[in-house]
């Protein structure tokens, strides 16, 4: 008689019991609620609340600075990433720590110091006040404000990978006779690629859904730097409750297909470079 295959780990039925239903009150439960509050809509009440103006002016905000801030923050998190694990400098551990800054700083207070750098009377916003370059109240704050948030989760997810990565590897590849640019991207960045793309996806996410550090600095302005976040607050303000859940189930989808995306490219890259 056979014997039923038994796991090696043990209490791993329960502990998957308790990892479901947590997932489920925590995840699945508030986005469910969001898609049945908007099923109470028509379709042409659902299409006037998701597809106004307004709204979609709100939507190329959010997406366009969203993915410019991860894709500076993957540029600069990677240079970042590499000094701090390769190069040893007095006050590494200092510029470490501050590398989680924006993890620590609660978002509004990270909104309000941003706006005071930034704003034509600030330190650095008064250095382009003469040339007419206006920061703070733009589309360029919110970009600033969303690079500052999503640049710990580039470089965290890089770090361990760099550490993994050792310098033999790059030394083979020089006396072997490439030159750097071809150890770089023919040894270095195939390695480096999936967390890089890890890193973008996160960051890309959290900024897409970033509120707090943006409403101080973009000013609020409809249909010039109002992001969404801040317009399905405005519209729970207004006791609107369904053309809230009905903005917030659309970037939800796009978030969620976005998302897939990128897996999907990580999952390629991972394969394309195994081979």
């Amino acid at each position: 008689m056979s014997r039923s295959h038994r796991s090696v780990i043990p209490g791993f039925g329960l502990s998957l019991g308790l990892t479901i239903t947590y997932l489920s009150l925590i995840v699945l439960l508030p986005l469910s609620a969001a898609f049945i509050k908007t099923s109470g809509l028509t379709w042409e009440e659902f299409k006037t609340a998701v597809f106004s103006p307004r709204v979609l002016a709100s939507y190329r905000i959010s997406f366009l600075a969203s993915l410019a801030a991860a894709s500076l923050n993957c540029v600069f998190g990677l240079v970042v990433a590499w000094v701090l694990v390769r190069y040893p400098f007095p006050g590494r551990r200092v510029v470490d720590a501050l590398v989680d800054l924006p993890f620590a700083l609660p978002t509004a207070v990270a909104g309000i110091a941003l706006t005071a750098l930034y704003a034509p009377n600030g330190w650095i916003g008064q250095l382009f006040e003469p040339y007419g370059i206006k920061i703070a109240f733009t589309e360029i704050g919110i970009f600033i404000a969303l690079t500052f948030i999503g640049l710990p989760f580039v470089v965290r997810t890089l770090q361990p990978i760099i550490e993994e990565l050792e310098p033999e590897f790059e030394e083979a590849s020089a006396s072997l006779g490439a030159n750097r640019w071809q150890t770089i991207s023919r040894v270095i960045f195939p390695q480096l690629l999936p967390a890089l793309i890890t890193g973008f996806a996160m960051a890309f996410a959290r900024a897409l859904g970033e509120y707090g550090s943006v409403v101080f600095i973009s000013g609020n302005m409809p249909m010039r730097t109002e992001i969404t976040p801040l317009l399905i607050i405005t519209k729970l303000e207004q006791y609107d409750y369904a053309g809230a859940t009905a903005i917030a189930v659309v970037m939800l989808i796009a978030s969620f297909a976005l998302l897939l995306i990128i897996n999907l490219l990580q999952k390629w890259s991972r394969r394309h470079h195994a081979v």
